[in-house]
């Protein structure tokens, strides 16, 4: 498998710390869906709004109509601002990804396994902390001792934490 080239590494230390920060807001912003779907969705039925006439911040029951659930709020609906910022985010949370992988060259099912990391809870919280270890690693071990033998024992430390 190829590895980074050296000229890169400044690039992937700034993929890095801007995949840290899109993974700790996608993380954030998931976490608040989760909690919303389950207020919305259970039987508790409820959406949260900014205010109208419940006031600064309240919630609303969410009724059976002949569309499904609907909203009995005023006001700003934070739950519908939630659900339209985290699918923001997590676009680009695909692209800080994309760009942590496509600049450390990892195998495929790496690229994968981070993008999962912005669908299923507290997963972007443990790979972000994988992928700095691992990265952070990688660059000292490669800095320290350039060459190919160096090289070849750092890549094959990155890549048993993938299967």
């Amino acid at each position: 498998m190829p590895e980074p080239k050296v000229a890169s590494f400044p690039a992937i230390r700034g993929a890095l710390k801007f995949y840290q920060v899109a993974s700790i807001i996608t993380g954030v912003m998931l976490l608040l869906l989760v909690a919303e779907m389950v207020l919305k969705y259970t039987p508790i039925h409820l959406e949260l709004f900014a205010g109208g006439s419940g006031g600064p911040l309240w919630f609303a029951p969410v009724v059976e109509g002949p569309e499904g659930l609907e909203s009995t709020g005023d006001g700003f609906n934070l739950s519908l601002f939630i659900l339209v910022a985290h699918g923001w985010f997590y676009v680009v949370y695909l692209f800080a990804c994309f760009r942590m992988w496509s600049l450390m060259r990892w195998p495929f099912l790496r690229l994968v396994l981070l993008a999962l990391g912005g669908v299923i809870p507290l997963l972007s919280f443990f790979m972000e902390t994988i992928v700095a270890r691992d990265v952070k690693s990688y660059l000292a071990a490669r800095e320290a001792t350039p060459g190919p033998t160096g090289s070849a024992a750092a890549s094959s430390s990155l890549t048993e934490g993938i299967r």
